[in-house]
């Protein structure tokens, strides 16, 4: 249209100002001015029998009293007898109805030489627009819609045919001056009607488009109307429609953070409104807030054929669900990503895709393979399992970034593993303040903890702490005490209601491993108080019942506990080892300070069998490790691990019901026979 609108301009100012053109325009003209010259001629005959002279002027005609064969002007008739004035008066009236009479067929005639100028333009006219408009025509022939545009612009290019021969003075800047003077004079150019607004290009997307946008503001989603402020008014067109996102995505499929868009009620509502009617329109809000005049337009709404996706996390789809009832009708496939993979070829190449495609966007060095296995490790050690590797690709990103940063700092062309190992470190060097504290403490001896030596009822637990998005691993000493009464354990955590429930079920589950394991025929007599020793923020999880129970195994059979092995788990009533979480940072927390003491090949970790899966440990502790200067023990239940922690055999139950003599087992089952004794004597 553009180019149409140029080349109609083009044609018409050259046809019209053809020789043939004007020629002809010229004879229509020269046709009035002979009828004009006869009415006149006729006129002034007439006039002339009542003693008038008629004149034709610009502005009109007028006519002359004639005195002895002369006309005077208006001061000579002044000074005529007032008789011959009356009888001149009297006259003009006449001659004044005839004057009228003619300039109404003046004005007649010069009507029928306008139409015909206009009808020879129009009909001049339309041979040329009909050349540019009937090949647009062909183009869109299955299109109606663009069909009856072009049929209305033709039709508005022959009513408006002068305006296209008026000459271009857009580089005049006298001409310019006057318009900004005199807004209101300026005849509005009828071109601007023919074009078109390109409101959505989608020539250079293979497929359906897909959206992604972070601006979640209403104009930005549904499209808007701009202005300019015109004299004091606010004043817009077609061209000025500007397309939203919903526009953007429609034939494909729009993706929105459900939390972002649930934070503005109003777009959230208006695209529930537009996904059940199939329809989306472009509202005038400025209208409602805008104490100015506005001239404005309302478009018509478009067809809306759009997927619409929701990224949000299980609560808000829960309370959407719950609270919306919409929400079930427009959004009916619910899809969960899975916050790991399986580590395999395919799956470790699309995350090194995505690496490559983080470093090309940001201008970044490239990973080499070993910073490729190396990030692969750490997105191993966040999935928790040696099979998987986490998704949670913003934090591998991360990890990416710093390194390259690194590298950068270095002056190295790549990334190596060292810049990921340095990366990883400095994570963790920016956030161990707490760390720090605990390890400092307890190289003071302010908390403590033994890593050496044997005591009865009395061994190191492994606990995690987490402060904001950094977790780490530090032992707690728990103590057992046992003696006689029918209190049964005591957990003072609880007593003083600073343990949560799940460590609050851990130790009851205590009581049940120990009636079933020793007071089959003999009651349970005892009082037994578990401590965490100076734990004071609370406690909760069950990953220490199992530390709990060989404490308490050590304090009933008087057999001390190995002080250099700390112990995570949690154990069920049957005596099992169930795994726990966060066993890399518990090993890591013993490991730091068992490093920092002297590592003398006694120390270890003893964990759930279950858990050796997950480990990811630093290629520090894989070292000690290998070379036996630090150990980790899996184990499945209480007599494996009892017998790692005392080095004495657990015992079992023969076909008599006896545990044989000088085990753990054996010297438990002796000592709740002689609390059960005291018991019945009392």
């Amino acid at each position: 249209m553009d180019g149409f609108i140029k080349e109609i301009k083009k044609d018409i100012q050259k046809t019209f100002n053809n020789d043939d053109f004007e020629k002809e325009k010229s004879l229509i003209k020269q046709e009035f001015e002979e009828k004009r010259s006869a009415l006149l001629e006729k006129l002034n005959e007439n006039a002339s029998k009542y003693n008038f002279q008629v004149k034709a002027v610009q502005n009109g005609i007028y006519m002359m009293p004639v005195v002895k064969g002369k006309a005077i002007e208006e001061e000579e008739f002044n000074k005529l007898d007032e008789a011959i004035k009356q009888e001149y008066e009297e006259k003009s009236v006449i001659v004044q109805e005839q004057i009228m009479n003619v300039i109404g067929q003046i004005k007649e005639i010069e009507r029928e030489s306008d139409k015909k100028i206009s009808e020879w333009q129009s009909n001049i006219a339309l041979l040329t627009v009909n050349v540019h408009i009937n090949y647009l025509k062909s183009k869109y022939k299955r299109n109606k819609k663009i069909n009856q545009f072009l049929t209305n612009v033709k039709q508005d290019i022959l009513k408006n045919i002068p305006e296209f021969l008026e000459p271009d003075t857009s580089n005049n800047k006298n001409q310019g001056n006057q318009v900004a003077q005199n807004p209101i004079n300026k005849k509005p150019d009828p071109c601007l009607n023919y074009r078109v607004n390109l409101f959505i290009d989608n020539s250079n997307i293979e497929g359906a488009p897909v959206i992604m946008d972070s601006n979640y503001s209403y104009n930005n989603i549904f499209g808007t109307i701009e202005y300019e402020n015109y004299y004091g008014s606010l004043k817009t067109d077609h061209t000025m429609l500007k397309p939203g996102l919903l526009q953007q995505a429609n034939g494909g499929y729009i993706i929105f953070q459900a939390k972002d868009l649930l934070a503005n009620p109003t777009c959230y509502e208006n695209l529930k409104k537009a996904l059940r009617i199939k329809k989306i329109g472009i509202e005038n809000s400025t209208e409602q807030r805008s104490s100015m005049v506005l001239i404005s337009l309302k478009p018509e709404p478009i067809p809306l054929d759009l997927k619409v996706i929701l990224i949000g996390n299980s609560n808000i789809y829960q309370t959407l669900l719950a609270i919306d009832s919409d929400f079930r009708k427009l959004f009916k496939i619910k899809v969960e990503f899975e916050e790991t993979a399986e580590i395999n070829k395919e799956n470790v190449n699309n995350l090194a895709k995505i690496v490559h495609g983080f470093c090309e966007d940001e201008g970044l060095p490239h990973l080499d393979k070993s910073a490729m296995a190396k990030l692969t490790e750490y997105a191993s050690k966040l999935a928790g399992s040696h099979n998987k590797i986490s998704t949670r690709f913003n934090d591998l990103i991360q990890v990416v970034g710093e390194a390259a940063t690194w590298a950068k700092i270095s002056k190295a062309k790549i990334v190596t593993a060292k810049f990921i190992d340095k990366a990883l470190l400095e994570r963790i060097e920016r956030v161990k303040k707490y760390d720090a504290k605990y390890l400092e403490m307890i190289k003071e001896n302010t908390l403590l903890i033994n890593t050496s030596g044997y005591e009865v009822g009395q061994l190191n637990g492994l606990t995690v702490m987490t402060i904001g998005d950094y977790s780490f691993g530090k032992p707690a000493k728990i103590t057992v005490n046992t003696y006689t009464g029918k209190t049964g354990i005591v957990n003072i955590e609880r007593e003083v209601e600073i343990s949560g429930p799940s460590h609050s079920k851990g130790v009851y589950i205590l009581s049940g491993y120990l009636g079933e394991m020793f007071a089959q025929d003999i009651p349970l007599c005892l009082t037994a108080s578990i401590c965490f020793e100076q734990l004071y923020n609370g406690v909760d999880g069950d990953s220490a019942s199992s530390t709990e129970l060989y404490g308490l195994l050590s304090s009933l059979s008087g057999i001390p506990i190995n002080q250099s092995i700390a112990v995570t788990g949690s154990v069920n009533q049957k005596g099992q080892i169930q795994p726990i979480g966060g066993v890399n940072e518990k090993i890591e927390g013993f490991f730091q300070i068992c490093k920092m003491r002297g590592l003398d090949g006694s120390h270890g970790v003893m964990i759930p069998v279950q858990n050796v899966d997950n480990l990811q440990l630093s290629d520090e502790i894989i070292e000690a490790v290998k070379n036996k200067n630090f150990h980790i023990y899996s184990i499945s239940s209480i007599e494996e691990g009892i017998e790692v922690l005392t080095g004495v055999p657990a015992g079992k139950k023969d076909k008599d019901g006896h545990f044989p003599a000088g085990t753990v087992n054996a010297l438990v089952y002796e000592k709740l026979k002689k609390y059960a004794k005291v018991s019945i004597d009392k």
